[in-house]
């Protein structure tokens, strides 16, 4: 769980965690202003890492799967704790793994109606709609979205693919996209309500333009590098 201000919503996300197939719950706070440190662990979460400056959301992770892979996890999978994404689906996106399906699921808003249903924004969806086309046209691929934050992978996928290379910042999630890609894995991805509230975390419109361009970028390089020119995307 990458947090930052959750501390009013992460006991709901936390509570439908499926415990009987989670072994470890991980909370990397990255020094919020609230208490969400102190609320995640009075709700027992035995792993709490507090930062001690805020390292952005693509930092956050990085701690988040470092510390995962310490602890021995086959399968690793990224909650908001924002409540924006309920842990409800974690048995089909672990099962999925755990046969050797797929080595990485994603929780689409896309695919049937869950993301306007759910209160995207519509300037949001638009730009959603439009940076997944680019991108599945620069990277060969079919996903339905890029940039969802409900994310499941295997032990293999995070061993090999070099994230602590990426971003600090929100584009880090599609640097690793193009990662995983540029290493051979396919995505998998399952379809995820999604709910849009005061209280869950959402970057304001010049954070999204800024990512926007990131991501441009991040696709750019990635044909580039497909074709011979430029900088390997790894």
């Amino acid at each position: 769980m990458p947090a930052y201000k959750a501390a009013l919503t992460l006991e709901k996300t936390y509570r439908e965690i499926p415990f009987d197939l989670v072994d470890e719950v991980i909370l990397v706070d990255d020094h919020s202003p609230d208490n969400t440190a102190e609320v995640a662990k009075s709700l027992g979460i035995k792993h709490v890492i507090r930062h001690d400056k805020n390292k952005g959301y693509g930092g956050n992770q990085k701690t988040c799967y470092t510390k995962a892979l310490e602890l021995g996890a086959d399968i690793v999978i990224m909650v908001h704790p924002d409540y924006q994404y309920t842990p409800l689906l974690l048995p089909a996106m672990i099962t999925i793994i755990g046969n050797d399906l797929y080595p990485v699921v994603f929780g689409s808003r896309i695919l049937g109606k869950g993301a306007l249903k759910g209160g995207m924004p519509m300037y949001k969806y638009i730009a959603n709609r439009f940076l997944t086309l680019f991108q599945n046209i620069m990277l060969s691929q079919k996903l339905s979205e890029y940039h969802t934050g409900y994310r499941a992978f295997s032990k293999e996928v995070l061993e090999k693919v070099p994230f602590h290379k990426c971003d600090d910042d929100f584009v880090f999630d599609n640097e690793m996209i193009a990662q995983i890609f540029w290493q051979g894995y396919d995505i998998a991805e399952v379809t995820c309500p999604t709910k849009y509230f005061e209280e869950a975390s959402s970057i304001n419109f010049a954070r999204s333009s800024k990512y926007g361009l990131g991501v441009l970028r991040v696709s750019m390089r990635y044909r580039l590098a497909k074709w011979g020119i430029g900088w390997n995307i790894l």
